[in-house]
């Protein structure tokens, strides 16, 4: 399976795109929000927090060519077909509509979804925030759909990267039932959506510094451009926006209804931190030694495998001041959502105690600035320009609502900013 470490060693022929660790090896990459660099039980084969796409060593895409109309023996003969890739738009009263696709030499595909089965590439699961293992998910209803989403990478430059609502199954068919959103074009092509839909937005001005949020819109499955339906599930299709492609782009995100995925390019990613380089910044504020101001205990973050221990720091999301754990200073009244209430020793500011964990996800990044703020209430720590970035990102959320998350843990932001610049106070010797 690829990770940051193995990846490098890879002499796969590969996209002229960078995944994390920025090096020797070229590929596209995908990162999953949440799990802050890696699953909770680890990540093993397909399922993982990240997933790098590089060039196939021979060509798997498809594309559209000849059309069947009603249940003709031809149509018929290609959904059964097992080597024949084909869409089925069920319509009123039966009438079915095959599309018969056929190989591509200029493109490879990658598929994504919630199924096991070998067509999928890249399985992900529903995002609970707050979920501690994978476990923590099974009761929850998923809404992803087994066969989400597929990418098509053009195979010569400029390695174009297109993707389409809906994913082939293991017969290299892809079901629309008579209850999803689906219609003829103008052209006399068939087009539609699935139930939940995928959505994509693009950053405007990139993944950069001035990077400011885009506009959400939703892929059909041949990989039109449309405004987001009233509800993620209703059968009214949205305007098409004929200005727009569904090309990927760097910083471009993809919410499957249950998962948002991040796009990250080479360009891109040469901007940004690599684990080294996180690790580095650790230690360096390590080093300058950061005490609790009233404990006058040295305060250290713990590795970048979170394993928390006595000298851990501990922030008020209320004022931003830094200190080491203590149990002193609660507040009876309880606030529901962000826990016991406590008091600063240092300002009297009240509000949520919590500790500071790295934020250990490179690709989230914008910048390789020190982290120096924290989101709030979870207390992930990352650059003050990845935080401000994030805490104006609309996420998806439900079936028709949108809020600002922490893309380390997926937790909803709170307070004023849903972030805190954090004040340390260093040794006195």
């Amino acid at each position: 399976s690829w990770s940051p470490g193995t990846l490098l060693a890879s002499n796969m022929a590969s996209y002229p795109l960078v995944f994390l660790s920025l090096s020797l090896c070229l590929s596209r990459s995908v990162s999953l929000f949440r799990y802050n660099g890696s699953l909770p039980n680890g990540d093993r084969g397909r399922r993982k927090s990240r997933f790098s796409l590089s060039k196939r060593p021979k060509a798997n895409g498809v594309k559209p060519s000849t059309v069947h109309a009603a249940c003709t023996a031809q149509a018929a003969k290609a959904i059964s077909n097992k080597d024949q890739h084909s869409i089925s738009y069920t319509l009123y009263r039966g009438q079915t509509v095959v599309v018969e696709y056929t190989h591509d030499n200029n493109t490879d595909m990658f598929q994504i979804g919630r199924s096991t089965e070998s067509p999928i590439d890249f399985v992900v699961t529903d995002t609970v925030a707050g979920s501690q293992s994978n476990s923590d998910t099974q009761s929850v209803q998923s809404t992803i759909s087994r066969f989400a989403c597929r990418v098509m990478c053009q195979r010569t430059p400029p390695y174009t990267a297109r993707i389409y609502a809906a994913g082939f199954d293991s017969s290299k068919n892809i079901f629309l039932g008579e209850k999803a959103a689906k219609w003829k074009t103008c052209d006399g092509q068939m087009d539609g959506l699935t139930t939940n839909g995928v959505l994509v937005m693009h950053p405007r001005h990139g993944f950069t510094e001035d990077s400011k949020p885009g506009v959400w819109r939703e892929i059909s499955v041949c990989g039109n451009v449309f405004t987001l339906r009233e509800t993620r599930s209703a059968q009214q299709r949205g305007k098409m926006v004929e200005a727009e492609s569904q090309e990927l782009v760097d910083g471009s995100l993809i919410d499957l209804c249950g998962a948002t995925l991040l796009w990250r390019t080479a360009e891109g990613l040469s901007r940004t931190p690599t684990i080294k380089h996180l690790e580095a910044l650790r230690q360096e504020i390590n080093a300058a030694r950061p005490q609790c101001p009233v404990g006058f205990n040295t305060l250290a973050f713990p590795s970048m495998r979170r394993k928390a221990n006595e000298k851990q720091p501990w922030v008020y999301l209320q004022c931003g001041h830094v200190h080491g754990y203590h149990n002193w200073g609660s507040h009876r009244d309880r606030d529901r959502e962000q826990g016991w209430s406590r008091e600063c020793p240092m300002c009297r500011a009240t509000g949520p105690y919590v500790p500071l964990w790295l934020g250990c996800e490179a690709s989230f990044y914008l910048d390789t600035a020190p982290p120096t703020h924290a989101f709030s209430p979870c207390g992930h720590v990352c650059s003050e320009k990845t935080a401000v970035f994030w805490s104006q990102i609309p996420l998806p959320h439900g079936t028709h609502t949108f809020h600002a998350s922490c893309p380390f843990c997926a937790q909803q932001l709170s307070g004023e900013q849903g972030y805190v610049r954090l004040i340390f106070q260093g040794p006195l010797d």
